[in-house]
């Protein structure tokens, strides 16, 4: 009776396992490698506005169009897809923006290697709605103690104090790095779960004065895996 009784609940176990799907992920295929992104549920506006995009196909053959080394790379402008060489991007959009989604209580930051929403500034946007299409991954660098304290002094001065870096958030940025100068302010809703390499690779790249790269970076495809 026991052995059996344990057998039964062992079986359905593995049942429910079987029957788990695994997580979806995005995957942006770009001519640099591949990048493979995970979609926060804590973040639900963003993430099914950037699923339902790239189902669509809206990223396919647009570029990198704002790369900045040590600080992030920036993409999504629909007006890049036939864009001439040199020309100057970053203005293309849909109709539409998206609520702030901060979720720095829920320990999502601007560290290395997450994904974020752009927008127009605040004098524009005093909501600091994002961008229906465009998007960064953030690089960043590594910090100390003291670059935290002037980083926070800014926070201080931009959110009235409102952002505030906790210990455990400041361990991540003197380890891994990121931009903590955006928290808060800018929303995170995604992180890289493979191809962080090729979005190191991609930062490095040689730039124009408009921070274009001089030679396309393109994503070729981006689709749900």
């Amino acid at each position: 009776m026991y052995k059996k009784t344990l057998f039964t609940l062992s079986l359905a176990v593995v049942l429910l396992t079987s029957c788990q799907k695994p997580e979806e992920r995005i995957v942006l295929e770009t001519t640099l490698g591949e990048i493979e992104l995970k979609l926060y549920d804590e973040t639900p506006l963003h993430r099914d506005n950037f699923r339902s995009l790239v189902a669509e196909g809206a990223y396919d053959s647009l570029l990198y169009h704002r790369v900045i080394r040590d600080f992030m790379i920036q993409g999504g402008d629909p007006d890049s897809k036939l864009a001439e060489p040199g020309a100057l991007l970053g203005e293309g959009d849909r109709p539409y923006t998206v609520p702030a989604e901060f979720r720095l209580e829920e320990g999502i930051f601007h560290r290395r290697g997450v994904l974020a929403a752009a927008r127009e500034s605040d004098d524009v946007n005093p909501e600091q709605r994002s961008s229906a299409m465009q998007f960064y991954i953030v690089w960043g660098r590594v910090f100390d103690d003291e670059g935290l304290d002037k980083v926070q002094e800014r926070l201080d001065a931009r959110t009235g104090g409102r952002v505030v870096l906790t210990p455990e958030m400041r361990e991540t940025y003197k380890t891994v790095g990121g931009t903590p100068h955006l928290d808060g302010q800018y929303t995170v809703f995604g992180e890289v779960t493979h191809g962080l390499k090729v979005v190191d690779a991609i930062q490095q790249v040689a730039t124009d004065e408009n921070d274009r790269p001089l030679e396309d970076v393109r994503i070729l495809r981006a689709y749900l895996r």
